[in-house]
């Protein structure tokens, strides 16, 4: 909405009285109307990488087992070395990430 800056100011008890019925609703209607539902998957959906097709592409990992000298910490779940052990209380493990 522009505002004319060089225009006298208006008080709110003003813009109250002065504001007719139709102004009110038509306000109202306006504020109504900018909201707007958009769902993000359909958003993501719609973009594509450009030179990318990977309609027949498949994807393979190896998955290799926790090893010896690992350990799972119990905050954030993510495997670590032994040396990034912060604190071994009551067999909860915690990585020097999550202690910080």
């Amino acid at each position: 909405m522009a505002t004319d800056y060089d225009a006298p100011r208006r008080t709110e008890s003003d813009e109250v009285s002065e504001d007719s019925l139709e102004e009110l609703k038509a306000r109202r209607n306006e504020a109504q109307s900018a909201v707007v539902d958009i769902d993000e998957t359909d958003t993501a959906e719609s973009f594509e990488l450009p030179g990318a097709d990977l309609s027949g592409e498949e994807l393979s990992v190896r998955v290799v087992p926790k090893q010896a000298d690992e350990f799972t910490c119990s905050s954030c779940f993510l495997v670590h070395h032994r040396s990034r052990l912060a604190s071994d209380a009551n067999g909860q493990l915690v990585c020097m990430d999550c202690a910080a």
